[in-house]
């Protein structure tokens, strides 16, 4: 599942695809990232035990800022990531 959008495909009046890759942006990054932090935190109230997968994603989310010069990187990134259920 993509987090971030880097690729939109486009089809011609033959139906013919053409993709182009879009370059992602720190705002895009962080507000998607902020609304993923707050839509899980219930996965960490006191009655609940969070999987290690899920701290490690949380984690993952918060570092994306310090662990990356780039957006696009960034977004690639979060892209791959694999992202617990």
């Amino acid at each position: 599942m993509m987090i971030i959008t880097r690729i939109h495909h486009h089809y011609d009046v033959n139906n013919e695809k053409t993709s182009t890759e879009v370059h992602a942006n720190w705002h895009e990054i962080k507000s998607t990232r902020d609304r993923i932090l707050s839509e899980s935190d219930w996965r960490f109230m006191s009655d609940q035990t969070p999987s290690q997968e899920w701290i490690d994603y949380r984690q993952f989310l918060r570092d994306l800022p310090q662990n990356f010069t780039e957006a696009n990187e960034a977004a690639d990134a979060w892209n791959e990531y694999d992202i617990p259920e």
